[in-house]
């Protein structure tokens, strides 16, 4: 007897790990490398049982060096293959910089067409486990503020396989983003809501296209990634006084803006939460298409909930004062309940 999607739940490293399989079965051109992606699985399970099945060929461990192998994945892309590169944690970045800003994203535009790099640049973000400033952080919005990045972050197991999918389709390069408190590890603690099930078959989900993750009628919440489980739990907990609608971007680069607007003008409310920094950032440039495409719908000011200007805390107890929580999203709703 088949199983039904519905009782077929898988973590959200399973989905990913399954999508990428799925796509080196289709296409023989796709390949995954990266630092422990072989034996191990990756250390956040992304990339478990490939190298079992794959072999050395199709999924490289490499050495420690960021710029050395992203830069490989992005000469291999020029040459006609479809790299999937997993950078272990975002904060990483720094010593690949000018591959990724200078080079990956912009040698398309620069070569007129010419040359283009489908990579998959997955890595790993997020907080709320003590990994201290240079482990923790989000960081998606210095990727989006880059022309020629797409930049995805999905919240469940669904999503992340059909987002992941759409990614290696993709002629431009991705940056991939999971959040390591919904990858379902025994290791490190993670949100239970993001185990979803999953279908076996391969599927995409077209980037873009925003979810509601919870109808409401009162206010809306814009959101993506683990902050998308904290403002339906929030937004649940003061159900018998305001409705507020969630709304999971899923992707920040393409942004759905008619998913933004057409929620704040049927709520006339508008609260953004992001796990990245509040300055230059997500948060903002929501309330900027709101501001632009909604002012006249909006009764109440503009509220956004998301880390501080500071590097995120090792103290466990200042960690989760700066990470955005249920309670704070809790608090404004209530606030707005009240004709705050």
């Amino acid at each position: 007897m088949a199983t039904s999607v519905a009782e077929r739940k898988l973590t959200m490293a399973r989905a990913i790990s399954e999508a990428i399989d799925q796509a080196m079965t289709e296409d023989p051109s796709v390949l995954v490398m990266g630092e422990d992606v072989g034996p191990y699985g990756g250390i956040f399970g992304a990339t478990g049982g490939l190298y079992e099945k794959w072999g050395s060929e199709r999924v490289l461990d490499t050495p420690i060096s960021e710029s050395a192998f992203i830069g490989a994945a992005i000469g291999a892309s020029a040459e006609g293959l479809r790299p999937i590169v997993e950078l272990m944690f975002v904060d990483f970045f720094g010593v690949a910089m000018d591959q990724i800003y200078n080079h990956l994203a912009k040698n398309y535009y620069m070569s007129g067409g010419t040359v283009k790099h489908p990579v998959v640049l997955m890595t790993a973000v997020g907080g709320g486990y003590s990994d201290a400033a240079q482990h923790s952080q989000v960081l998606t919005g210095l990727f989006a503020h880059i022309p020629g990045l797409k930049v995805v972050m999905p919240s469940n197991a669904f999503d992340a396989k059909g987002l992941m999918l759409e990614a290696i389709a993709d002629d431009n390069p991705v940056l991939f983003a999971f959040h390591k408190g919904l990858m379902g590890l025994g290791w490190m603690p993670s949100d239970d809501q993001a185990a979803v099930g999953v279908p076996e078959s391969s599927y995409r989900i077209p980037f873009g296209q925003a979810a509601v993750a919870r109808p409401g009628r009162d206010a809306t919440i814009v959101t993506i990634g683990a902050m998308v489980h904290r403002a339906v739990r929030a937004a649940e907990a003061v159900r018998d006084r305001i409705d507020a609608e969630v709304i999971d971007l899923r992707t920040l680069v393409p942004i759905d803006r008619a998913a933004i607007v057409d929620s704040v003008r049927r709520t006339h409310r508008l609260l953004v939460v992001d796990e990245d920094y509040r300055s230059f950032g997500m948060s903002g440039e929501v309330a900027a298409i709101a501001a632009e495409e909604a002012l006249d719908y909006l009764e109440a000011p503009i509220r956004r909930l998301a880390v501080p200007d500071v590097p995120i805390p090792y103290s466990r107890v200042l960690e989760q004062a700066v990470i955005p929580s249920a309670d704070a999203i809790e608090a404004v709703l209530t606030a707005w309940a009240r004709g705050a």
